[in-house]
């Protein structure tokens, strides 16, 4: 057979091949929220495999159907529910977490992981992941979520899931390491939400009694407190009585401080002028003195003394050194009565006195 007549055959092969696969195309869409994945089997013109283009959400794409395959991803936010209830979640039956805390107690935690997968990612997945979404599911987010929660959860004491703030940490904990694992296998982890969580019966019972016990405890320190708050504002009340009684003694203190003041002022000024005469009256007696001791003072005390003795009796006793009147020895008083009853005696005898004509 002639060698241009082998190669008209083979282009006439080949064009028909294209014609077959042109007018054999099907239809291949995307939803609202989904990206395909093209797979080539076999093509005369591209390399067979995963193709890494992404075909957009919300649209329709034509290839021919026997030498292609056609996946899509949904790639809107899942929330992959693990829990105890038997009818709801991802699993039919208890779907809880269950692990032992820190200090060795049994606990069983239902939680939410919120996950979506990545778009420019899906090519990836469906080569070396998983095929569809429930496989990525199960095979990947699920096994290492499980395992990642319970791992960083078990780290807590058993009385730290009473307190919010602990399990809130542990989730965003949780959240990070997620997202550093599962990341470069096109899925990104939104939130990690922990739920109920229970205890062993027995430990469980324990710990309500505690819980009680404690309420009782806060009840009593409660009281306690006011208490003493209430005496407190007594003692406050009382100092404040104390501080007004001492007030008003001191205002008396200082009244009969400034009374005593104004008093020994008043008497320290009567002091001063019962001084000030008296050194008046004795400079005058001082001058007196110097007046009597003069010329002119003998001659007045002479005056003055003949004054008082006008009209007066006088007496002339005898007094000599021989035969007088001795003073040493003559009771003098005795002598003036004797002299007053003979004047008496005297003025008898002569009658009474004539009045003047």
């Amino acid at each position: 057979m002639p060698k241009n007549y082998t190669r008209l055959l083979s282009v006439i092969f080949l064009l028909g091949i294209v014609v077959i696969s042109a007018t054999g195309c099907m239809p291949h869409q995307t939803g609202s929220t989904e990206v395909g994945v093209r797979t080539i089997k076999w093509s005369p013109f591209v390399k067979s495999g995963v193709s890494q283009q992404i075909y957009a959400p919300g649209a329709t794409y034509f290839f021919p159907p026997f030498f292609n395959d056609w996946t899509v991803f949904d790639t809107k936010l899942r929330n992959m529910e693990m829990t105890i209830k038997p009818n709801k979640g991802a699993h039919l039956g208890p779907d809880d977490l269950l692990f032992k805390s820190i200090d060795g107690n049994d606990i069983s935690m239902d939680v939410i992981i919120a996950y979506r997968i990545d778009p420019p990612k899906a090519p990836y997945i469906l080569e070396h992941v998983a095929a569809s979404n429930l496989e990525l599911e199960e095979k990947v987010v699920r096994t290492i979520a499980r395992t990642v929660t319970r791992d960083v959860f078990g780290e807590l004491k058993t009385e730290d899931f009473y307190v919010a703030s602990n399990r809130t940490q542990k989730a965003e904990a949780v959240l990070k390491i997620l997202n550093d694992i599962l990341r470069p296998y096109g899925v990104i982890v939104e939130s990690v939400l922990p739920k109920d969580y229970r205890f062993n019966p027995a430990y469980q019972k324990a710990i309500e009694e505690k819980k009680i016990a404690d309420q009782i405890a806060e009840r009593y320190k409660s009281e306690t407190n006011a208490t003493v708050e209430e005496y407190k504002q007594k003692l406050q009340q009382a100092q404040g009585e104390v501080n007004r009684l001492v007030a008003n003694v001191d205002g008396t203190f200082e009244q009969a401080k400034i009374e005593v003041d104004a008093y020994f002022e008043q008497q320290g000024r009567i002091a001063k002028a019962i001084e000030a005469e008296a050194a008046a009256e004795a400079q005058g007696i001082e001058k007196m003195i110097d007046a009597l001791n003069s010329s002119g003072g003998i001659t007045m005390v002479k005056l003055r003394l003949a004054e008082a003795l006008t009209g007066k009796s006088i007496y002339l006793l005898p007094f000599s050194d021989g035969g007088g009147i001795d003073l040493k020895t003559t009771d003098i008083n005795e002598l003036l009565r004797t002299y007053g009853v003979q004047r008496v005696a005297e003025q008898n005898r002569a009658g009474p006195p004539q009045p003047k004509q």
